[in-house]
């Protein structure tokens, strides 16, 4: 007999192939890499046009070019192809046809996108986390957050979450008398540009700490509507708040790539849940210019299908260098010609660079400390490091996306290479912290911004790419690379002037006076 209130199976029920559900998920994880929401590109292309920093719509024009071109070719908008993170809402009266848990189903449907041929994505998992950090090689496993609810079919949310933007993220737990507004005005300035504005905020207010992580990196699933909210106005608190944050974190002035200007946020999302009387938790987690995610349902009829943009949807805009760059033979580079550059000057650089990012840092600060020196073959003698994991190439690519990291990791290393080694200049994105400018500005180095967020337009600079040293580090190795014309702005040059401090400052005071910019 059956038990009270237990619903019996019946042949009519929705049935979830394990096959379809994983394919699904592959086949949404590859349309991503390439494919920017096209809220997100409407939004840019508005921004765009508003923006009045020339450097801040230079880097908008190379991030909106690049998105044309990964739609294009197929190619991965960013070389960091994320973390992915995936929602699942699983109706009661489905039944699986399946023999693996939803888990291994997500993680198989990684495995197959991450290692497709025709678009390599870069894997940046690394087990054990607090030792070996070994990478698993295939990009698994992913973040899965699963909810049984009422119906018959299986929605899923995913999203491929950078590193960069990822590591940005904040928590807090307020008093519940504190202000919300100030706790999140207080926290983005200390964020810096190195999650790649212009963006979107998600932010969770409530529930419990792990609560409103989750809610945050939820409410980063939504699609981008702040024009349509201010069109038609509030409705609700929710939507005020979301207002005024988007306008007030819009007059810091940090603009495009932290180098100062109108947009730093093109939404501001948030979702709240009850909490506990005594405390307020509150998450705030960016999204960056690499904006990824999906959404599909699969009700039993097969793989899911996503919408194809056409390029017709995005904006006729072109990025091309500037007239009055500077040409730069990396091949011939001198400190004195380094000395040369001042903040905010525009390079073109031709000729060989090396590449490092952490792993490779660690490891030669680890070989400096055994006394053995840099590996053979390895001399950054008045050479410039860029600081870059790419994508492995395909078809004809000498190298696949190759956009920069965030430069602050690099910090702690960077008074080691630049004293020990010879390296006069680097190349990252977004600022640089107070141990790394002081070591820049004591050594009269420089170091230059490549745009986060437009990987492949500066992968197609990169004629040639060889592994030089750490081979088995993967994207972590020490390249040499040869480049033409690979655009860069000087951030900080050998006299310490900074565009991430002046570029900010002098937006944030512009738009004070004219407030109707900040909008």
């Amino acid at each position: 007999m059956r038990a009270p209130g237990i619903r019996p199976y019946f042949p009519g029920m929705t049935t979830i192939k394990q096959a379809d559900f994983i394919q699904s998920i592959a086949d949404a994880l590859q349309h991503i890499s390439y494919y920017h929401p096209l809220d997100y590109i409407q939004a840019l292309a508005d921004a765009y046009e508003r923006e009045q920093g020339p450097a801040a719509k230079d880097a908008i024009a190379q991030i909106l070019t690049n998105s044309r071109m990964c739609a294009e070719g197929h190619r991965p908008i960013c070389q960091d192809t994320g973390i992915v993170v995936v929602f699942l809402k699983v109706g009661m009266n489905v039944r699986w046809e399946a023999t693996m848990s939803p888990q291994e189903m997500v993680d198989e449907g990684v495995r197959r996108a991450y290692m497709l041929p025709e678009n390599v994505l870069r894997a940046s998992i690394v087990a054990d986390p607090a030792f070996g950090r070994k990478n698993t090689r295939d990009n698994t496993p992913a973040v899965v957050h699963t909810e049984i609810v009422p119906g018959d079919t299986v929605d899923v949310r995913l999203a491929a979450k950078g590193g960069g933007s990822e590591n940005k993220a904040k928590f807090a737990m307020l008093n519940p008398s504190d202000s919300v507004v100030d706790w999140v005005m207080k926290t983005v300035p200390t964020m810096g540009a190195g999650w790649c504005p212009p963006g979107m905020l998600g932010i969770g207010i409530g529930g419990s700490a792990e609560k409103a992580m989750v809610l945050a990196k939820e409410s980063l699933m939504e699609h981008i509507d702040m024009a349509q909210l201010k069109k038609r106005g509030p409705q609700n608190k929710i939507e005020e708040l979301r207002i005024e944050l988007h306008d007030k974190v819009n007059a810091l002035g940090i603009g495009a790539q932290g180098l100062g200007g109108l947009a730093t946020v093109l939404d501001v999302k948030i979702l709240d849940y009850p909490t506990h009387a005594a405390s307020k938790p509150i998450a705030m987690i960016p999204n960056c210019a690499a904006t990824r995610h999906a959404h599909f349902t699969l009700d039993g009829s097969g793989v899911a299908q996503l919408p194809v943009p056409k390029l017709s949807d995005w904006p006729d805009v072109t990025w091309k260098p500037d007239v009055n760059a500077k040409h730069v033979d990396l091949d011939t580079l001198t400190p004195e010609v380094v000395a040369s550059w001042q903040a905010g000057d525009r390079l073109l650089l031709n000729g060989k660079l090396l590449t490092g990012r952490d792993a490779a840092h660690k490891r030669i600060a680890d070989l400096f400390a055994s006394g053995e020196g840099l590996p053979a073959g390895v001399d950054f003698t008045n050479r410039v490091i860029y600081y870059v994991g790419p994508v492995d190439p395909v078809r004809d690519e000498a190298v696949g996306p190759a956009g920069p990291t965030t430069a602050t990791r690099m910090d702690k290393f960077t008074e080691m290479m630049l004293a020990r080694t010879g390296l006069i200049a680097m190349i990252g994105k977004a600022e640089r912290g107070p141990a790394g400018l002081e070591a820049i500005r004591k050594h009269k180095a420089a170091y230059l911004m490549a745009v986060g967020g437009a990987a492949y337009l500066v992968s197609k600079a990169i004629r040639s790419s060889r592994v030089v040293a750490f081979a088995e580090l993967g994207m972590e190795a020490i390249y040499e690379f040869e480049v033409a014309d690979m655009p860069v702005t000087v951030a900080v040059d050998a006299g310490g002037s900074n565009v991430h401090e002046t570029g900010p400052r002098e937006w944030q005071e512009k738009i004070r006076q004219l407030p109707v910019l900040a909008g």
